[in-house]
């Protein structure tokens, strides 16, 4: 997902994370100005619903202006390079079967 909050924020004539922090106060959005410093230069890792609606209630804006989803091109390069597990698919062979006990090894007794 990319973040596009510094963008919209711009496009509302707001250029720094204090005049965003003022104008989520109109809507009784008091988050501390290290917390909007962190989503203003940085991608956060979770942002709680309610605090995404008042950003957009002031912003004007929807969850599709501040989110906007990127390809996982990366993704997809990692994931062949990821070595397989022992009988995975392509290896060959037929379904996985347990192994018989051998006989020379007794059973444990359960406890008293």
């Amino acid at each position: 997902m990319k973040w596009n909050l510094r963008m919209v924020a711009a496009q509302r004539d707001l250029w720094r994370p204090t005049e965003l922090l003022e104008a989520f106060k109109t809507v009784g959005f008091t988050p501390s100005l290290s917390k909007v410093a962190a989503m203003w230069s940085g991608t956060p890792v979770t942002v709680r619903l309610d605090d995404l609606d008042k950003i957009c209630a002031v912003l004007n804006c929807t969850v599709g202006d501040l989110l906007q989803a990127e390809p996982l091109e990366a993704a997809a390069g990692e994931s062949e390079a990821l070595p397989k597990a022992v009988r995975a698919e392509g290896s060959g062979g037929g379904p996985v079967r347990p192994a018989p006990r051998r006989q020379g090894s007794p059973r444990s007794l359960p406890p008293n």
